[in-house]
């Protein structure tokens, strides 16, 4: 009987093993600098959610891959740390093409909003109106906890998301001026709550959003700089919810 037992559990695994995903996913990481920690912790994290909830994730640490047929492959683009700048122009063409055309959701993170003239790199105009025509201005350096509110819990993205959370510690980026004319804000920072306190604010500060202007679903969150978040049982929440959200799948 225990053979028995051991071999349907067996056949159960393989069975589950062979399911075919219900989407698959490109995540984009950087592939050194501060930001490596966070996409380390992440990939593990990730790759855990994949198996658990049966979608397939690939990753690259460049854009030298990305054209339209590579994107084809993808229902969900994870822009997890890494800036809008020093693309190659044929991932430009291709990732503009697929956020237009909505040929696939895009999630992106942090380094994502970090437009300007940065590296040599001159800003991505269109990155930047898809971010709500925002160009980056400055970041607590030094780090902060803060409180953030959300402004729409009947959104996918905040299914089980309490009304307010703390992050433990970001960088919290400034911007020229704020996105909310041009994207739906999902929720937002109270700056008030920066501990340690600091002088580095621009008043109405969003830190998750989408903008419906564009076909794909899409939705950026500001947190994604310490690999602790993922000790935050609501940050995974927000991501988890992000992810099945953008790919246009129920969880």
């Amino acid at each position: 009987m225990k053979k028995l037992a051991v071999f349907f559990l067996l056949l159960i695994s393989f069975a589950a093993s062979a399911q075919k995903p219900l989407f698959r996913v490109i995540a984009l990481y950087e592939n050194g600098g501060h930001h490596l920690e966070y996409s380390k912790r992440a990939k593990v994290w990730l790759d855990s959610l994949a198996a658990k909830k049966n979608f397939h994730i690939d990753y690259i640490q460049n854009t030298d891959k990305i054209d339209e047929a590579f994107l084809n492959q993808y229902q969900l683009f994870i822009q997890l740390d890494y800036p809008p700048y020093a693309w190659k122009d044929k991932a430009v063409s291709a990732f503009q093409k697929y956020i237009d055309e909505g040929r696939g959701g895009w999630i992106g993170f942090h380094h994502a909003t970090l437009l300007g003239e940065f590296d040599g790199y001159h800003i991505w105009p269109w990155f930047s109106d898809f971010m709500g025509g925002i160009q980056f201005k400055n970041y607590i350096a030094t780090f902060a906890q803060g409180k953030v509110n959300v402004e729409d819990s009947r959104h996918p993205v905040m299914r089980g998301v309490p009304a307010s959370f703390i992050i433990a510690k970001d960088e919290w980026y400034t911007y020229n001026k704020s996105p909310r004319p041009n994207v739906h804000v999902l929720a937002s920072v109270d700056e008030n709550s920066y501990t340690p306190g600091t002088d580095i604010k621009m008043g109405d500060h969003p830190v998750v959003w989408t903008n419906e202007h564009y076909k794909a679903r899409n939705v950026y969150i500001f947190m994604g700089h310490s690999p602790d978040l993922f000790n935050n049982m609501t940050y995974k929440q927000l991501f988890t919810n992000a992810i099945f959200w953008a790919a246009g799948v129920k969880e």
